[in-house]
């Protein structure tokens, strides 16, 4: 699996984005959020990933200063209750984690993940252990992630021990006592 396959599979993720309007008000860009009618500027968003809908469809682009949009290296500006959705970040501990698990481990915890109806997107705590024990040359230890989707919740235990083999043990575990473990044990190449 190569990072196109990575990323397309980040693609497809549910509730990647935070959708919602921007208004011109008091000299100021603001985004208000569909999901929980909060406003905030919509300077806080400089350099994120946005899509804007226009012309009947979603136009990607990142988010430039004084309501502009960069897109295909031209500057859009947007239009006062424009609908628009930016995307969401993950909890960086996650994320280092999501970069570091090799191809086959990646792809089996993120479509598990998945097929219990969570989103990468849905973590809201992690608890990366690896990070410590990257200057050791056997790292073993357990990471913890809770993922919240609007209806139910999943803890997910990752345990790992990397040494001559890559061993990876995910045990997902929902609030409704339902439960699934999958292993993946790898050989490191020569």
């Amino acid at each position: 699996m190569s990072q196109q396959h990575r990323d397309k599979l980040f693609n497809r993720q549910t509730r990647a984005f935070s959708e919602g309007t921007v208004e011109y008000i008091n000299h100021q860009w603001i985004f208000f959020d569909n999901e929980t009618d909060e406003a905030s500027s919509f300077e806080d968003y400089l350099q994120r990933d946005i899509e804007v809908f226009r012309g009947n469809r979603w136009r990607k682009g990142c988010i430039e200063e004084n309501g502009a949009v960069k897109h295909n290296n031209q500057l859009i500006h947007l239009q006062d209750g424009e609908q628009i959705r930016i995307r969401k970040q993950l909890i960086y501990s996650f994320e280092r984690l999501l970069d570091e698990l090799n191809n086959d481990s990646f792809f089996q915890f993120v479509t598990t993940l998945n097929s219990l109806d969570f989103s990468v997107y849905d973590c809201i705590y992690s608890y990366n252990q690896l990070t410590f024990l990257r200057e050791t040359a056997t790292q073993s230890g357990v990471n913890f992630f809770v993922f919240d989707n609007g209806l139910l919740l999943c803890s997910v235990q990752h345990h790992f021990c990397y040494s001559e083999n890559e061993h990876d043990r995910f045990e997902f575990t929902l609030n409704t006592g339902k439960r699934i473990v999958i292993e993946k044990l790898n050989s490191q190449p020569s």
